[in-house]
């Protein structure tokens, strides 16, 4: 497992000498010695290393990478270019489209969202090929808990975006007044149409950063050619 090098390893230095992370440790590197395990080892914490935590604007929450080969980057939501676009990131767009009317572009690579601050996490950070969840409660939900109240610890105006369940059981942890939490069911074809589907996440996260003096996100993903 690579490691984290930048802000984020004082927050979450703590978490690698508790014991629960010293079992997480052996069991992931334990998988990828003796499955096929999606993201590449090197890319399990690109999250953290692509935004630092004094560049986070937003917090995207997923579940668990994608389990398809060639799919998982380390991004929640975000594929490679070259990978179809998948079905809860294709409604994401669609959302997009409906409410600051991006264009809905031909990649799902998320990285320039990563790049202006966009804290794309996935709760648990590993999964077995074509298992989804399958490294659900090794550890991971922990590490990834600490993450979210190191974010929440930080005095600024930030956004937290919660779709789905198991995104929302953690608006607990959430206390910070500083803070704004969008909440909507999971884009996916299962339950985007029960309320994802004009809940407008994207211009009310940009009207709450802009009336705090904060650079807005551009949303719009390009096309890659």
């Amino acid at each position: 497992m690579a490691g984290i090098s930048n802000d984020w390893l004082e927050p979450l230095k703590p978490e690698f000498s508790k014991p629960y992370y010293k079992k997480l440790y052996y069991k992931v590197k334990e998988e990828y010695t003796t499955r096929e395990i999606f993201p590449r080892s090197s890319e399990i914490f690109s999250a953290f290393e692509l935004t630092p935590l004094s560049k986070v604007k937003v917090v995207i929450l997923g579940q668990d990478p994608y389990h398809n080969v060639g799919q998982a980057h380390g991004l929640s939501f975000s594929v490679k270019p070259g990978v179809e676009t998948p079905p809860s990131l294709v409604n994401i767009y669609k959302e997009l489209h409906d409410d600051l009317g991006c264009y809905i572009p031909n990649n799902g690579y998320l990285k320039k969202w990563a790049d202006q601050g966009v804290l794309l996490l996935n709760t648990v950070l590993t999964v077995r090929a074509h298992q989804a969840n399958s490294h659900h409660g090794i550890g991971w939900e922990e590490f990834t808990d600490a993450a979210i109240r190191a974010v929440n610890a930080v005095n600024r105006p930030i956004v937290f975006i919660l779709w789905g369940s198991p995104a929302r059981r953690k608006k607990v942890m959430l206390n910070n007044p500083n803070h704004l939490i969008l909440e909507a069911p999971h884009p996916s074809p299962l339950s985007a149409y029960r309320g994802f589907f004009g809940s407008k996440p994207f211009s009310k996260t940009n009207e709450f950063l802009e009336s705090h003096g904060v650079e807005p996100i551009d949303w719009q993903i390009e096309d890659l050619t």
